[in-house]
C-alpha cells in the first residue's frame, strides 16, 4: 500500500486522481494542522511531529510499504511534552534535524521511514508527466539579453545553494532584483507585486531550479498556474525552470497563461 502525505496545493489531488484511476490501494495523511484540500474526500490519518514514531508503526501495521510527499507543509515546531513514547529513540535526530537546513532535515525525516521498510517515492515518479520536456513551450522565445539572465540566475542559485536557501531568483540585465528564502518562491513574487505596484517592467527573469544534491524525492521545485499569473501581474519577460529537475503543475494552463501575457516559458537543459 502506498501512504499520500498531503499538504497544501494542487499536487496531491493530482497525484490522488491518477491512483484511484489505476486503482491503487492508498491511504492518505496529513500533518496536524496542515490540512489540505483532500481532507473532504477521504478521511486522512492526522499526526504530529511529536508522534512521528507511532505515525510510522501505524503505516507499517497498516501494510504500507510506499510513501509519497506531496504539496507544501511549513516546518512544525517541536513541543516536548507531547511527545510519545514511541518517537522517544528518534529525538536526538529529530532535534538535529530542526537545526539544519531544508535539505538535511529532510533527508533525516525520510531515514526515520526507511529504516521501518517504508520507500519514499517522489510525486514525479507517480506522475511523470510532471516533469516538461527540455525547450521553449508556448508562442514566445527567450531573446540572448534572457538567456544570459538565465545562466546569471543559474549561478546565483548555485551560490544559494551553499547555505541550504532558496530555489528562485528573479534577474534583470545580470542584476538579481529577488531572492527566495524560506517562504518560497510565491511569496517572494507577491512582495515584489505589493512593491512595485504589479509591475518590474524591466524585462527580467524568474529562474528556478533545484539545489545541488538536493533530496527530490520530498523537496522537488515545482511552479504551476499561480507562478505564471504572478509572473504576469509582474510584467516579467519569462520564466525558466531548470530540465528534469522542477516539476510543473497543469503544464497546459501554463502554456496558455504564458501565451495570453507574452511570456516565455523556458525549461531550459
Amino acid at each position: 500500500m502506498l501512504a499520500i502525505v498531503a499538504g497544501e496545493g494542487a499536487l496531491p489531488g493530482m497525484l490522488l486522481e491518477t491512483l484511484e484511476d489505476a486503482g491503487r490501494p492508498i491511504c492518505l495523511a496529513e500533518l496536524e494542522g496542515h490540512p489540505s484540500d483532500l481532507s473532504g474526500l477521504q478521511a486522512p490519518i492526522r499526526f504530529r511531529i511529536e508522534t512521528l514514531g507511532s505515525f510510522i508503526a501505524d503505516l507499517t501495521t497498516q501494510g504500507v510499504r510506499q510513501i509519497c510527499f506531496a504539496g507544501r507543509v511549513a516546518r512544525p515546531p517541536l513541543d516536548p511534552a507531547r511527545i510519545d513514547a514511541q518517537t522517544m529513540p528518534l529525538v536526538p535526530r529529530m532535534m538535529a534535524a530542526l537545526q539544519q537546513g531544508d535539505d538535511a532535515a529532510l533527508r533525516i525525516l525520510l531515514s526515520f521511514f526507511e529504516e521501518a521498510g517504508i520507500e519514499t517515492l517522489g510525486a514525479h515518479q507517480l506522475r511523470p508527466d510532471l516533469l516538461p520536456p527540455p525547450g521553449v513551450l508556448g508562442q514566445h522565445r527567450p531573446g540572448d539579453t534572457h538567456k544570459k539572465d538565465a545562466d546569471r540566475g543559474a549561478e546565483v542559485l548555485a551560490a544559494m545553494a551553499q547555505a541550504d536557501v532558496g530555489q528562485s531568483c528573479i534577474i534583470a540585465r545580470g542584476q538579481a532584483l529577488a531572492l527566495e528564502a524560506l517562504p518560497g518562491t510565491d511569496w517572494m513574487m507577491r512582495s515584489l507585486v505589493a512593491q512595485e505596484g504589479g509591475a518590474l517592467g524591466q524585462g527580467a527573469v524568474l529562474v528556478k531550479a533545484a539545489k545541488p544534491g538536493q533530496e527530490l524525492r520530498i523537496d522537488m521545485p515545482t511552479i504551476g498556474p499561480d507562478t505564471l499569473r504572478r509572473a504576469a501581474e509582474l510584467q516579467l519577460a519569462g520564466v525558466v525552470i531548470e530540465a528534469h529537475r522542477v516539476m510543473m503543475l497543469d503544464a497546459a494552463r501554463c502554456i496558455e497563461i504564458a501565451d495570453g501575457a507574452a511570456l516565455f516559458l523556458w525549461v531550459r537543459p
